[in-house]
């Protein structure tokens, strides 16, 4: 398969910045961009020069890993981006926060965009009722994503719950701990994302194609 199944804390590394692929793990002292602030490989330590190309695709490998993305899927969200009104890069943005495996790591299910990717493949969450097994799925405002009930007693989902700050939720999500359910109440906006994104370098990169 395609799909990257190395160490995640390589990708990290490879950009010299946390993208939190482990959960817990990145904010520990075992987190290794922090142990080892280069490059994996023998010339990791050396001092590269990127060219405008090098920088654009750099930060297009760092949001594509972050977001846990393969190129075709991420290619296809920047060209639909880019056919929307406003700006290219905000709507690149937006369209990547509402994936379901990310609104599912934003409300605090999953200490992760991995595990939550998986947890949902394993059917353990419903929007607006109805099991939702496809991390892809574009929520709307509106939308209610829930637990199902025979799943919260799941130590990974209980736990991450228990990390989960009420300061990391985003504006544009509600959580309801009790129940288990969260409500995406608008739509992202760039405000919102508080990531080290430089997006307009992604849609410059994409626009050379």
């Amino acid at each position: 398969m395609a799909r990257y199944r190395g160490p995640a804390c390589r990708l990290c590394r490879r950009e010299s910045q946390k993208l939190f692929l482990k959960g817990d793990r990145c904010y520990s002292e075992k987190c290794s961009v922090d142990r080892r602030a280069y490059p994996p490989g023998q010339h990791g330590q050396g001092r590269p020069r990127f060219s405008d190309y090098g920088v654009q695709l750099r930060e297009k490998q760092k949001v594509k890993r972050m977001y846990g993305m393969l190129e075709k899927q991420f290619s296809a969200t920047v060209h639909k981006a880019t056919s929307m009104k406003g700006r290219a890069g905000d709507n690149l943005l937006a369209l990547l926060e509402r994936r379901l495996d990310n609104v599912v790591f934003r409300l605090g299910f999953a200490t992760s965009r991995n595990e939550a990717r998986q947890l949902l493949k394993h059917g353990h969450f419903t929007v607006n009722g109805r099991k939702a097994t496809i991390p892809s799925f574009s929520v709307k405002p509106g939308m209610k994503i829930g637990v199902r009930e025979k799943s919260r007693e799941i130590a990974r989902i209980m736990g991450a719950l228990e990390t989960l700050e009420d300061a990391s939720l985003p504006g544009w999500l509600e959580l309801d701990k009790p129940d288990f359910e969260g409500t995406v109440k608008a739509m992202p906006v760039r405000e919102d994302i508080t990531l080290p994104i430089e997006e307009q370098l992604i849609v410059e990169l994409y626009s050379r194609y």
